[in-house]
């Protein structure tokens, strides 16, 4: 699994809007975008919903939360 893109979801979780992660990890929004498609792709479920204030957690990508930072502090 990637764990940029691991990283890059627990950043929009944490900031609530895919623009804030980006500033964040210092990468484009478009980066994060594809990140965040590509990690959906891996793991077969859609982790966020987009809505007009930003970006919500899915019921799916509040169950990956959890391993998500596991991973990280394990890489870490």
């Amino acid at each position: 699994m990637d764990l940029d893109a691991v990283r890059t979801f627990v950043a929009i979780a944490d900031a609530g809007r895919f623009q804030d992660a980006a500033m964040e990890l210092s990468i484009t929004q478009q980066a994060v975008s594809k990140r965040i498609a590509a990690l959906e792709r891996t793991v077969g479920v859609r982790l966020f919903a987009r809505t007009p204030r930003g970006a919500e957690l899915t019921v799916d990508g509040r169950a990956f939360l959890p391993p998500a930072r596991d991973l990280l502090r394990a890489e870490a």
